[in-house]
């Protein structure tokens, strides 16, 4: 196998994680009492990709974004509003907020999630 040396490669696009080696993403995240806490992945011109980890009581104020979000559950439990319709989304379950519609989140109990946000 090649010897990857990425550390001289320009156009890497997705940062603050090991490349060319099998990663657990629920421990690149940890909780911290009374916080939200993100790790950005990747910030490029149509795609964001930003891990999560929300202690309880902990969220995301009701907003819209300019492009399609896709919230994936790694641990825990989330409320997810999405207009005025709510959603539990566990651990394995993913769910899609629709561009320009409004949605928050919050935190029933601890949770940890990958938020993809791809734009047009």
């Amino acid at each position: 196998m090649a010897d990857l040396n990425l550390k001289n490669l320009k156009d890497v696009t997705i940062k603050n994680i090991d490349h060319n080696k099998v990663i657990n993403l629920i421990d690149m995240v940890t909780y911290q009492d009374g916080q939200v806490v993100s790790r950005t992945l990747s910030q490029v011109k149509n795609i964001t990709l930003t891990l999560f980890a929300f202690d309880a009581g902990e969220g995301i104020s009701t907003h819209s974004a300019p492009g399609d979000a896709m919230v994936q559950v790694l641990d825990g439990i989330a409320e997810v509003t999405i207009a005025d319709e709510v959603f539990n989304v566990r651990a394995g379950e993913s769910i899609v907020m629709p561009a320009n519609v409004a949605h928050g989140l919050e935190a029933r109990e601890r949770f940890k999630m990958l938020l993809t946000l791809v734009k047009q």
